[in-house]
């Protein structure tokens, strides 16, 4: 009899590692019968596990599993396996969910460039119009930044990660209190967190809105921290940053949505009805209008496009008339077409040409290579050791498609805003129409994906990586 396995949650099987960060780690998960896909999240359960460690994870999944909205990535169904029952199932806490197959909204921006207006106009309308249902639950997120934006296959933003969210109005009655749990990363934090006092809800996700806005124009995090410790906070208090990039680069009414929504003070601070009237907010778009899926995933990447990421991430690998991935799909991409082909993302390249046929890859932070597995590795070992990031060899395994070998790194360190990611570096055999080598995904599972595609794009253009990086 073999050992533990993972359990079925309601018809679906976990299939591979996609992800995690923090307590858990987040598979997707396949209904061979239905075709369908979900992620599931998983906190593994232990005899060292505390009572108040799993209360946390029943909050966020009794709050998660009563939110319904188009921009909420939707709770799904939940199992628990106790440590009891461990010699059959991995014991654990598995909440199924939603699967974002358009993969982070973040991945796709080019650092300090940020999007056009329009096409951040149109992705800060749905972040907004998914908080305001939430704070219309009498629920705040308390924890809104980067990676916590996703993108299903047609493009709508979702918010996810509810493990700091709290109720602090009641439906019932409307009777509303404050918080006082300090919580989230310090460069995505409300200021008047820096304080002890007890604080109101709905400012502290409008803050959050903020800084996920300047993010989506600028193509970067403001600050450290919004404390004097941070030149570049005390810079904009006093005013001093208006003056420089990128505030000089916003529009008059982007730029005073930005500064009504950051305001210090949360007693003056834009409130989401405000930002709803606002007339950068009620500028009319007709690239929201048309709502052509293809279009907006072009916008979209458009500045990734330009500055030739795109091209290393999805290189011409096949002859003009013989478009990649058109002769052959591999089982996987097969199964799942219902769930991650659309429009949408395969204009946004999220399906890579590998040894076995197109296979669905959300994650732009990839690339071939004109050199095999096992010295393209060490090369990035070596680069990412000199960058001061850490990394640890994983012995080589097969793929899950069981046609090769892959190479992994483990790798984690602390980005310019000083918050800690962690993630991995998959590298395999690469044999296609005459072109053989490796193709390298760097997967993210923890911190800011905009520092994570910062990282990537140090390693393409590292001395002993970049000679060998296939281009179009």
């Amino acid at each position: 009899m073999g050992g533990p396995q993972f359990p079925k949650v309601a018809g679906f099987q976990l299939v591979a590692e996609v992800g995690g960060g923090g307590f858990a780690t987040v598979y997707r998960a396949v209904n061979i019968e239905t075709e369908q896909v979900a992620a599931c999240k998983v906190m593994k359960l232990t005899e060292e596990t505390t009572d108040k460690e799993r209360k946390l994870v029943e909050r966020e999944m009794r709050i998660h599993s009563s939110l319904k909205h188009n921009n909420v990535l939707e709770f799904l169904n939940a199992v628990v396996v106790e440590v009891k029952h461990r010699a059959l199932y991995f014991p654990g806490i598995y909440m199924l969910l939603e699967y974002a197959s358009g993969g982070d909204l973040f991945d796709k921006i080019v650092d300090t460039k940020g999007l056009d207006e329009d096409v951040a106009r149109i992705y800060f309308r749905q972040l907004v119009s998914g908080m305001k249902y939430l704070h219309s639950q009498g629920v705040c997120h308390r924890d809104l930044k980067p990676e916590n934006i996703l993108l299903d296959a047609a493009g709508t933003l979702k918010v996810c990660d509810f493990g700091l969210a709290s109720v602090y109005r009641l439906k019932g009655t409307g009777r509303t209190r404050l918080l006082t749990e300090k919580c989230g990363s310090l460069p995505y934090v409300a200021p008047e967190l820096n304080s002890d006092k007890p604080y109101e809800a709905e400012p502290i996700d409008v803050w959050g809105v903020g800084i996920i806005l300047y993010a989506l124009l600028a193509g970067y995090t403001p600050w450290d921290e919004p404390t004097a410790k941070s030149e570049e906070f005390s810079s904009y208090v006093n005013g001093e940053a208006f003056g420089c990039e990128p505030w000089t680069n916003f529009s008059a009414r982007a730029f005073s949505m930005l500064t009504g929504i950051l305001t210090i003070d949360p007693e003056i601070r834009l409130r989401f009805d405000d930002i709803v009237q606002h007339p950068w907010y009620l500028e009319s778009s007709e690239l929201e209008e048309r709502a052509n899926p293809v279009e907006i995933a072009e916008r979209l990447t458009q500045r990734i496009r330009e500055n030739g990421e795109l091209t290393v991430a999805a290189p011409a690998l096949t002859d003009e008339d013989d478009p990649m991935g058109e002769e052959k799909e591999d089982e996987d991409v097969v199964m799942t077409s219902s769930t991650h082909k659309s429009q949408f993302t395969q204009s946004l390249m999220l399906f890579s040409q590998t040894q076995s046929g197109a296979r669905y890859t959300p994650h732009l932070t990839r690339f071939y290579a004109a050199i095999g597995p096992s010295l393209l590795i060490g090369f990035i070992k070596e680069f990412l050791e000199s960058a001061n990031c850490q990394s640890r060899s994983i012995p080589p395994e097969k793929n899950e498609h069981g046609d090769g070998e892959v190479y992994r790194l483990r790798i984690g360190g602390y980005d310019t805003r000083k918050q800690k990611f962690k993630g991995w570096v998959d590298v395999e055999n690469f044999k296609y129409k005459g072109t053989e080598g490796s193709f390298c995904v760097m997967r993210r599972d923890e911190g800011n994906p905009i520092c994570w595609r910062q990282l990537w794009k140090r390693v393409i253009q590292s001395e002993s990586v970049e000679p060998h990086v296939l281009k179009k």
